[in-house]
């Protein structure tokens, strides 16, 4: 028995399921940033927790589409760039004490040496310059 066709039919519908999964977070997305814009404007905005709910709520967006994205391209940059995403947001909450922010600036810095790591150009993707 030849399972070539087997493994054919579960990667594609692997693909179409996360090509379907993406397009209900991207629509999942839009419903709550039109949910947010109501609540939002119902906020006091002298206090700064209404701009903190702000924050938390964009970046959670910003989250969802870079999730979105990550199911579509399976790219290491936008794996990375989720995860970046995620850390910011946990930093900024209000209530976050001095070793949650050490963690997340440790975790800043593996990602920066992950990204320079692995996301560098190598030599024969480097753009040619000219000599002088």
């Amino acid at each position: 028995m030849n399972p070539e066709p087997l493994i054919r039919l579960t990667r594609l519908s692997a693909k179409w399921l996360e090509r379907l999964l993406a397009v209900a977070i991207v629509v999942g997305i839009i419903a709550y940033g039109f949910a947010s814009v109501g609540e939002l404007l119902g906020m006091d905005w002298r206090s700064s927790e209404a701009f903190y709910d702000l924050m938390y709520r964009v970046l959670l967006m910003v989250i969802g589409v870079e999730l979105a994205r990550t199911l579509l391209t399976h790219d290491l940059g936008a794996i990375l760039e989720l995860l970046a995403f995620v850390v910011a947001r946990k930093t900024l909450k209000p209530d976050v004490d001095a070793f949650d922010i050490f963690l997340c600036a440790l975790a800043f810095v593996a990602l920066l040496a992950a990204r320079y790591y692995f996301l560098r150009p190598t030599a024969d993707q480097a753009p040619e310059q000219s000599p002088r």
